[in-house]
């Protein structure tokens, strides 16, 4: 039941933030009916488990979200400069990095983190590596990338 609550509340929350209506009851209704309505689904489905109500990587995600927006930020700009170029010297590449989480959530965070970061996407997710496509030489950083990794696995071991 603890699990149903904070699925509720996680719920309630991000649909709060994205849609702003804080003031039209009618629409803070079908808010509230519909994120009863998928937690009900959820429990029906048997997915309230560990993996998917993973409260105990709520504290440290919020540091690794403000982490990873940073680093997404510096991407970006890298990313433009090679998009502006009067010659860009783009060098694509495939290699693989360590998978360091230990968890199934750690490892789809870790994953979509890469894919998220400008220049970088992961492209196939294995039991302890990940092959990874970069752009140029700058953004196929492995030891860059092998550090996010063990982030993720920091949040892990929180728990």
């Amino acid at each position: 039941m603890g699990r149903f609550i904070i699925l509720v509340l996680a719920l309630a929350a991000i649909w709060l933030l994205l849609s702003g209506y804080f003031d039209k009851p009618l629409l803070l209704g079908f808010g509230a009916a519909s994120v009863i309505f998928a937690a009900w689904l959820a429990y029906r489905a048997r997915v309230l488990d560990d993996s998917g109500v993973p409260g105990g990587v709520f504290p440290g995600i919020f540091g690794y979200m403000i982490w990873l927006t940073f680093e997404i930020g510096k991407a970006n700009i890298m990313v433009m400069r090679h998009a502006l170029a009067v010659e860009p010297k783009l060098s694509p590449k495939l290699f693989t990095v360590r998978n360091p989480p230990g968890t199934n959530l750690g490892k789809v965070i870790f994953a979509n983190s890469i894919t998220l970061t400008p220049g970088t996407v992961s492209v196939d997710l294995r039991e302890n590596e990940i092959l990874v496509h970069g752009l140029t030489e700058e953004l196929s950083d492995v030891a860059g990338i092998n550090a996010m990794g063990e982030r993720v696995a920091k949040i892990e071991r929180r728990r």
